[in-house]
């Protein structure tokens, strides 16, 4: 077998309970201002936001708060927070400090790039697909990502996705040079998480593992971190939602969201995650609730495609007959996964999520993109309309 691939990781990851309390000795060896993007006002509310500047400080490093985001990052929000540090002098030493999920930190990663290449005053022409085409001549200031939900990954890929509702799009700045420098995944972070955001962040991050395993990029090492975190992920989903206190079911989420992050960065993704963007622009669809609600329909699509490999995955994760057939086994992996959904409170169907029929084509135009691109299976417009239909 021949084997040729590249893998981008963070600079460095540093995991465990409690250990965003070692921010400032990592911090300092980073820069000597911190840009801080924060995830939603109940961060500050619980007083993380407070801690966590204190111990910058202790370590000499200044902090700056940039702003609070409290939805999916959009043009408007990119290019203002790039004007306030823009304003305030871009200097050396500086840096971006998201704390939160997602959103927060695919928004310090923009900010990062579009702080020094400053080609055009708005982050829309250097998406994929909607602006000007144009790319980053300048390195990006360096991101430190400290999640607080255990589901996108963010804090270990190298795109940010930005949306916009007029005209309506979700489109990623994508450079190797985005991915993080430091990710401090603290566990604890996520303890006050919301069931609902953490039931849809965790379907998010198995949505992530399985597409990236069967994709049509997937490669050997981000398979086997998609393969552990399934086995962490699956199995502790429904205690962390049902428990949100308890500490080794908020591990093993956190863990599996990072190693998520990782596998899509190097993998890519599929029709779940192609279609998700779209419903997020086009009905409001919060993402990890459309990858949940999509993955059933994405395994139907790949199932003959990529039998062998979610035969491998069903007999992983749960409880398969040893002498079942792949086929069998295929079947009771999908079954499993819409049991969960279910079990977690995800809707079974997209019309309980506000999708009507006179969205679909709307839908259908926007789901080609790079997600799209990875799935195993080539799906044409009128088989994703008749899909998304029969989803109704």
């Amino acid at each position: 077998m021949t084997l040729s691939y590249d893998f981008v990781t963070p600079g460095r990851i540093v995991f465990g309970w409690g250990r965003r309390r070692e921010i400032g000795q990592h911090a300092c060896q980073i820069g000597r201002r911190a840009w801080i993007v924060c995830g939603s006002n109940t961060i500050a509310r619980r007083g993380l936001l407070h801690e966590i500047r204190d111990l910058l400080h202790d370590d000499m490093v200044e902090s700056v708060e940039l702003l609070r985001l409290t939805h999916e990052p959009e043009v408007a929000d990119v290019d203002l927070a790039v004007e306030q540090v823009t304003d305030a002098g871009v200097a050396e030493g500086d840096f971006l400090l998201a704390i939160g999920g997602g959103a927060a930190i695919d928004l310090a990663k923009a900010v990062a790039a579009m702080a020094t290449n400053q080609q055009s005053s708005t982050v829309k022409d250097f998406l994929e697909g909607v602006g000007r085409g144009l790319t980053l001549d300048a390195d990006p200031l360096p991101v430190v990502a400290m999640p607080t939900t255990a589901g996108a990954g963010a804090e270990a890929t190298r795109n940010a996705v930005i949306s916009s509702y007029d005209p309506p799009f979700k489109k990623s700045l994508r450079d190797d040079r985005l991915m993080p420098r430091l990710a401090l995944v603290d566990p604890e972070m996520t303890v006050s998480v919301p069931p609902k955001i953490t039931a849809a962040s965790g379907m998010d991050a198995i949505t992530q593992l399985i597409e990236s395993y069967i994709s049509l990029k997937a490669q050997p090492i981000p398979q086997a971190f998609a393969m552990q975190g399934l086995r962490l992920a699956v199995p502790s989903i429904v205690e962390a939602v049902r428990n949100p206190n308890s500490r080794p079911a908020r591990e093993r989420m956190a863990h599996a969201a990072l190693l998520s992050g990782m596998a899509l960065a190097n993998s890519g993704l599929g029709l779940a995650h192609g279609v998700a963007p779209a419903l997020g622009v086009h009905c409001r669809v919060p993402h990890g609730v459309a990858c949940a609600v999509m993955l059933p329909a994405a395994l139907r699509v790949n199932r003959l495609e990529r039998e062998r490999e979610l035969a491998i995955i069903a007999r992983q994760i749960i409880r398969v007959d040893p002498a079942a057939s792949d086929r069998t086994a295929v079947d009771r992996l999908i079954e499993q996964i819409e049991i969960l959904s279910r079990e977690i409170g995800i809707p079974g169907r997209l019309s309980e999520l506000g999708v009507k029929s006179r969205h679909i084509p709307a839908i259908v135009a926007g789901s080609r993109g790079s997600s799209m691109s990875g799935n195993p299976v080539a799906v044409a417009d009128d088989q994703l309309a008749e899909i998304l239909e029969g989803m109704l």
